[in-house]
């Protein structure tokens, strides 16, 4: 793993708190996603869902976070993130620290604009998910910077085998974490000045070098 310092709450929450998000237009399908950290020793740790499988979720059986698409009476996407969350999690986000939003993504093969916002608790949150949840699990933010979890995977998707960045956070031959919500996570870290991905594995072999 890269030598660095450990994330620190306090760190995520000043780097928030000056971040000014850019907003991405409305012009195609909209969903908000709850990225949800608890405060723990040594570092925070960040929750994940693994999505039941579902004909109809385009992320049927993907590492994600919670969340989905807004209503048609929606028009605040942090509401939609919450009340998704409230209803896959039975989490109510009101009694955490709202901390910021990231930069709105497109995605990159579907058409759909996603928001991102960040919440923390000081205390790990009880959780009761849905049908549309299969599993739940905390990774802690430095093991997702570990190098060695770090690889292009071949996936099938949308019955295509494709090639795409990924991380393992459950272990050999599990689903992997990669598209809209690698991404999200890639801009969390750039922005905390973490890098991650490609730019995680170059840091790694520059280190190698010297």
């Amino acid at each position: 793993m890269i030598e660095s310092q450990p994330l620190q709450l306090e760190q995520i929450r000043r780097t928030l708190a000056r971040h000014t998000p850019q907003i991405l237009p409305a012009d195609r399908g909209h969903a908000a996603v709850s990225m949800i950290l608890r405060d723990t020793a040594p570092d925070p740790e960040l929750l994940f869902i693994l999505r039941a499988p579902c004909q109809e979720d385009p992320w049927s059986g993907d590492i994600g976070f919670p969340g989905g698409r807004l209503n048609r009476d929606e028009t605040d996407p942090r509401q939609a993130a919450e009340r998704e969350t409230d209803e896959e999690l039975s989490l109510d986000l009101g009694q955490a620290e709202h901390l910021g939003r990231l930069d709105d993504l497109y995605g990159a093969t579907l058409p759909v604009l996603v928001s991102c916002y960040v919440y923390a608790f000081r205390e790990t949150p009880q959780l009761q998910p849905n049908h549309e949840i299969a599993e739940t699990f905390w990774v802690p933010l430095n093991e997702l910077l570990n190098p060695a979890r770090h690889h292009q995977a071949c996936l099938v998707y949308r019955g295509q085998t494709i090639a795409a960045p990924a991380v393992d956070l459950i272990g050999p031959d599990s689903t992997v974490l990669w598209g809209i919500t690698y991404r999200l996570i890639g801009s969390f870290f750039d922005m905390l000045g973490h890098p991650f991905g490609n730019n995680l594995l170059n840091s790694c072999r520059e280190q190698k070098l010297r």
